[in-house]
């Protein structure tokens, strides 16, 4: 994606299901866990830039001992220095190596581990706000340590919840919502437990312990999350040595876990399991939607119903783009993505691949490019035969330049990463901008075009201010530049930071189509119908955005943001081909949340965002919808 947006934050937890001696013994150091955290987090790292933390758990210590640790930074290299943190306080202690007294006197040694990449999705990034994040308590099993993929699209109303029940939340983030939420019921089904075995005679400390071995929760999760409105894939660790990963009832956010006799592990990838822990794709299990894995302190674990499952409604921008390209799948959809656009990048040159060169940016796109290429190879394939079929008597040098006919094929961009745009004045700024990446001179020749595949477009700040001054440098024809997603219309609201309307460029130039066309009165009876349903239930909200969008063909609105991203005094030709949302679907049949594209939204609060949104836009508000 050549346009920055920020990324979905990734989960990491583990549970070790042997002493940390069989770890000594087995695998040479009892900090296997800690090692095996780090190679998540690490293979995860595409998912978090803003922060990082850890914290553990220590299962069945000592009264007067630390039990939970925690290490978090919001620095420039946050994994880093988490891990440097970490193996700073463990080498402070005499006789760190050996188990037995690691597990008695060493901070992070312990048998649960959970980590967090994160992402902020709007605002500023604080060490308050990186998680894992912690409520404390006195009795153990009301301690709570979360950390998640998520955004809430009703936090206004779980807010008012917890006011009435007499709380004083100190924010009104998602993050501490979320944690006072559940630490809030977890609360409540202790006193429940506690009132339970008042009358039985029994001392404090041993009611305690039988509320620590048997807390259900299940019954804690379901009650918590059942307001949830919002996409969200939820790690917990409690105090008592209990631990779950929760996934929401569209599955928008993706979890996966895979056990053994020696250990319980989850994340947000499938690949940075099977590369941590070299395990075979079909060794793994993803968490249903609704659904949550529960690890009980004992070690036992199964997955549990929470919320019932509504439609799948997947992200798809989690196969074109969030994740990595290197599972399995993920892998042959995103080259799917590229195959499917060979129609459309045919009819934009015109069909002459004999006078175009092929190439992609960023390097993200590079999977759906080898897919275009395939596309290309087996079109110029079929076009062979008929050639050869067509003639009589054809010679051996005829022949041979039939077959020898290939797509030129070359690598146009390459990103030089010491670049740093530190001049804030527009003009100068935007002539830094254009030169953070190279081009490659000589293999483009007058006359010819010039296909650049990219995974999305978004704003097209980057296009117009940097790439296509960029490709221009070297004089072709034309440029198309093919978007392996669809336009992008709508915000998000389920954990990506694209939420103002005027930043897309789908949606800009539609609003110009509009004036265009003397079709403006549209776009004040839109806003006119977002706000007489502002004070409606969300569950009541309609989706009025999509009329702007109605009037006009996906090739008009591509064809004037081609006009609207190409640079003044810019001659060279500019044609921009999107994916089709039909194309998206048949690419990535298993995760068609494509609300992005089609404004098809999987909760209801989605609806109100869009409309907030748009308000805003109207409005000239630079607010977050929700």
């Amino acid at each position: 994606m050549s346009d920055t947006i920020k990324h979905e934050c990734g989960i990491a937890f583990i549970r070790l299901l042997k002493p940390l001696s069989y770890y000594r013994k087995y695998y040479g150091t009892w900090m296997y866990g800690l090692q095996r955290l780090y190679l998540l987090m690490e293979k995860q790292h595409n998912r978090g830039q803003d922060g990082a933390g850890v914290a553990t758990l220590k299962l069945n210590s000592m009264f007067g001992r630390p039990y939970i640790d925690r290490a978090r930074s919001d620095s420039k290299s946050p994994i880093t220095d988490v891990f440097d943190e970490i193996h700073s306080k463990i080498h402070k202690v005499e006789n760190y190596e050996d188990p037995e007294n690691a597990k008695e006197n060493v901070r992070y040694a312990g048998e649960l581990y959970l980590g967090h990449l994160r992402y902020a999705t709007h605002g500023k990034t604080t060490i308050e706000n990186v998680h894992p994040v912690m409520r404390f308590n006195n009795w153990k099993a009301k301690n709570l340590v979360l950390a998640g993929n998520f955004n809430l699209t009703n936090v206004d109303e779980i807010f008012e919840q917890l006011v009435n029940e007499g709380q004083h939340p100190r924010d009104m983030s998602d993050t501490v919502t979320v944690l006072e939420k559940i630490g809030c019921i977890l609360d409540s089904e202790y006193a429940e437990m506690c009132n339970k075995y008042a009358a039985s005679g029994k001392s404090g400390k041993e009611i305690a312990q039988i509320i620590e071995d048997n807390l259900n929760v299940v019954k804690i999760l379901r009650s918590a999350v059942k307001c949830f409105d919002g996409g969200y894939a939820i790690a917990g660790m409690i105090g008592n040595g209990d631990a779950f990963i929760l996934r929401d009832p569209n599955g928008i956010r993706p979890a996966f876990y895979y056990s053994d006799d020696e250990i319980i592990v989850a994340a947000s990838e499938r690949p940075v399991l099977q590369t941590a822990f070299k395990l075979n794709v079909e060794d793994i299990k993803e968490i249903s939607p609704g659904n949550a894995l529960i690890i009980k302190k004992n070690g036992s674990f199964s997955e549990e119903e929470i919320l019932k499952p509504g439609k799948r409604t997947a992200c798809s921008f989690e196969r074109i783009y969030f994740s990595r390209g290197t599972d399995k799948f993920i892998y042959g959809e995103r080259k799917k993505l590229g195959q499917q656009l060979i129609p459309d990048i045919l009819k934009a040159i015109d069909y002459d691949l004999e006078n175009t060169v092929l190439s992609y940016i960023p390097n993200t796109a590079e999977i759906a490019f080898y897919g275009m290429l395939e596309g290309i190879e087996n079109y110029m394939d079929r076009k062979k035969i008929d050639a050869i079929t067509a003639l009589k008597n054809i010679s051996g040098e005829k022949l041979s330049e039939i077959i020898q006919t290939r797509p030129r094929i070359e690598k146009i961009a390459v990103k030089d990463v010491k670049m740093r745009t530190f001049i804030t004045e527009d003009k100068s700024r935007n002539d830094m901008v254009e030169h953070v990446y190279d081009v490659t001179y000589g293999v483009v020749k007058s006359g010819d075009n010039l296909v650049i595949i990219d995974d999305s477009i978004v704003r097209g700040t980057t296009l117009k201010n940097s790439i296509l001054r960029m490709l221009n440098r070297l004089n072709p024809k034309k440029i198309v530049i093919v978007s392996s997603a669809p336009q992008i219309r709508y915000p998000d609201c389920y954990g990506i930071d694209m939420t103002r309307m005027n930043e897309f460029c789908a949606f800009r130039a539609a609003i110009e189509l509009l004036h265009e066309s003397g079709q403006w009165h549209l776009i004040n009876k839109v806003y006119k119908k977002c706000k007489e349903q502002q004070n409606l239930p969300k569950e009541k909200m309609v989706n009025y955005v999509k009329e702007i969008y109605e009037q006009f063909t996906d090739e008009q609105i591509a064809e004037k943001i081609a006009k609207m991203l190409r640079p003044e005094g810019m001659d060279t030709e500019v044609k921009l081909v999107f994916q089709t949302i039909e194309g998206v679907r048949k690419a990535c049949p298993e995760n068609n949340g494509d609300w992005y594209f089609s404004g098809n939204y999987p909760t209801p609060g989605g609806n109100r965002v869009v409309n907030n949104a748009f308000i805003n836009y109207y409005e000239n508000r630079d607010a977050r919808p929700y």
